[in-house]
């Protein structure tokens, strides 16, 4: 994507417009859809599309190619809704890895706001809110052009950010903790469940409502649907702590979405990723991702 050409068909000031916003398309893209390879393939469409248009005529670039990113985002949510539906068990956006040895451009995109439980949040919302909201509210795009981008009335779009923001808001942490304090939990918690094996020390990190989520989606063994509660949830950790191709993982904490998870891996194979949220020093989800088909982006 992005071949540099010398020739007067193809000025340069394409590939470069375009490597600039790519970050910004990414995030764009990811958030929307949730997965890696469809928010690279929308890229790739945009790509195709950009090639083609006049650039001496285009005012500016980063709108346009948001919008032509949004829209083939969206068409992707429309074609691939009846394979949403038909997913086995629950459904989690895949992980990211944003620290060392990750990609420097979604690294810089993603690791300040976009936590896997931010992107749960913004999958419950409809396609065209999720949309609306990520371009009015994280890329400062004027409600107009939101407007233009999804083929709606301004008045329409108002109301589809406003009720976004108020998902979202109503969703998100009441006491948020820093990096810090986030990584001493996911610590604790690692301590407990696959260091010294006592699931009352477990306790003490968890949120009484807490609720663990696993998506394998039919690859490996999961829960099928959400658990909730704390004696529920340990109940269901101690379970699969016994389990054979769970006694044999190795575990590290590596930096995920901008936050610290713990990663599960057999030699060079990773099996499962871990991301907590925490709320007032508490977990209040635990999100265990184990499809294979997800975990490309993530590195040890």
């Amino acid at each position: 994507m992005g071949v540099h050409r010398d020739d007067e068909s193809r000025p340069l000031t394409h590939t470069a417009a375009f490597e600039t916003n790519r970050g910004a398309m990414f995030g764009v893209a990811y958030r929307v859809l949730g997965t890696v390879q469809d928010s690279e393939d929308a890229i790739q469409e945009t790509w195709l599309r950009w090639q083609d248009v006049d650039f001496a005529g285009v005012r500016e670039p980063r709108a346009y190619l948001l919008t032509a990113v949004t829209r083939a985002a969206l068409n992707t949510v429309r074609s691939h809704g009846r394979r949403r539906e038909e997913y086995l068990g629950p459904w989690l956006p895949e992980p990211v890895s944003t620290g060392v040895g990750s990609d420097p451009a979604r690294a810089a995109e993603l690791a300040d706001d976009v936590s896997l439980a931010l992107l749960v949040v913004l999958q419950s919302l409809s396609p065209l809110e999720r949309a609306a909201f990520v371009l009015r509210e994280v890329f400062g795009t004027s409600y107009a052009d939101v407007a233009e981008t999804l083929d709606r009335s301004e008045p329409s779009v108002r109301q589809l950010v406003h009720r976004a923001r108020a998902h979202v808001r109503d969703n998100a942490p009441r006491h948020p903790v820093d990096t810090a304090t986030h990584a001493a939990v996911t610590e604790a918690f690692h301590s407990a469940a696959f260091g010294t094996g006592d699931l009352k020390d477990m306790i003490a990190v968890l949120s009484p409502d807490v609720v663990l989520t696993t998506d394998a989606g039919g690859h490996a063994k999961a829960a099928f649907r959400p658990i909730r509660g704390v004696d529920k949830v340990l109940r269901f950790v101690a379970a699969i702590l016994v389990k054979p191709e769970v006694v044999a993982l190795a575990w590290v904490e590596r930096e995920v979405n901008g936050r610290p998870a713990l990663v599960g891996y057999e030699g060079p194979r990773i099996d499962c990723v871990i991301w907590l949220e925490i709320d007032a020093a508490l977990v209040t989800r635990i999100d265990m991702v184990r499809n294979p088909d997800k975990l490309g982006a993530v590195r040890l």
